[in-house]
């Protein structure tokens, strides 16, 4: 029995040889822990500081256009002017100098050299980074009458847009109760100028019409066509020329169908 007890005290423990697992080269878990959470707190720092420089250079980018005159209008160009003086344009369009491009009201802009009698349309747009450009359309005169203060100028809309003191060449002058876009016989008048060809309407010296059906004009040798209303031009402009070939003084194309010569 004691010689069992002394073999018993002999034998190794178990706990003895039980391996021990080595942690060498590994950090304990709330190291870890600890690490993760502060590069974590770094990442959202950094996160926070690229937001913020965005929002500030939004804000910066921001003034700089809308409340600084950084993009401010320093010129102003001026296309397809030739009638029209382009400083007369310019003072017309009012454009404020060293304001902020994006502030500029171009239809505002428009509309103001709209106004000029000589121009018929304007397109008014920004040349980045400091050039407004206002391009205008000027009215083209198809005919003229004369009346108080001088020479009147009519556009293809029927527009009395300018009086001058010189009877312009190779333009045909108007007979007509009253001259108004808004008038039919001009309407039917400016109508049927503008489907002549060039040979011809060169050779228009006057234009009559009590009517918007009663169009006839007078050729600079003398002789009469009586056009009638704006309807079918290639069709009486056709027979017209056909009427040509022959003698007369009057040729009468208002009804195409039955023409005559007198």
């Amino acid at each position: 029995m004691v010689t069992r007890q002394r073999e018993e005290r002999r034998r190794p423990s178990a706990r003895r040889n039980t391996p021990v697992r080595s942690h060498r080269g590994r950090r304990p878990l709330t190291a870890r822990t600890r690490t993760g959470t502060g590069l974590s707190r770094r990442r959202g720092a950094r996160r926070r500081w690229i937001a913020l420089l965005s929002v500030l250079t939004v804000l910066t980018l921001v003034y700089l256009v809308f409340f600084t005159s950084f993009l401010g209008v320093r010129s102003v160009e001026i296309e397809g002017a030739a009638a029209v003086p382009a400083d007369q344009i310019r003072a017309a369009a009012e454009v404020p100098d060293r304001k902020p491009m994006m502030l500029i009201d171009t239809g505002e802009i428009a509309a103001r050299v709209m106004r000029l009698p000589g121009v018929a349309s304007v397109d008014v747009s920004r040349s980045w980074p400091s050039t407004l450009d206002i391009t205008v359309t000027e009215r083209t005169p198809i005919a003229f009458f004369t009346g108080p203060g001088g020479v009147h100028l009519v556009d293809s809309t029927g527009l009395d847009y300018k009086t001058v003191q010189n009877k312009p060449d190779k333009l045909p002058e108007l007979s007509l109760a009253h001259v108004a876009p808004d008038d039919a016989a001009t309407r039917s008048v400016t109508a049927v100028l503008a489907s002549l060809p060039q040979s011809l309407k060169d050779q228009v010296t006057a234009v009559r019409a009590k009517t918007p059906g009663g169009v006839e004009f007078t050729l600079a040798n003398g002789k009469i066509v009586r056009w009638g209303s704006a309807d079918e031009p290639d069709r009486k402009m056709k027979v017209l020329s056909v009427l040509m070939t022959r003698d007369g003084k009057i040729y009468d194309v208002a009804s195409p169908e039955l023409p005559t010569v007198s």
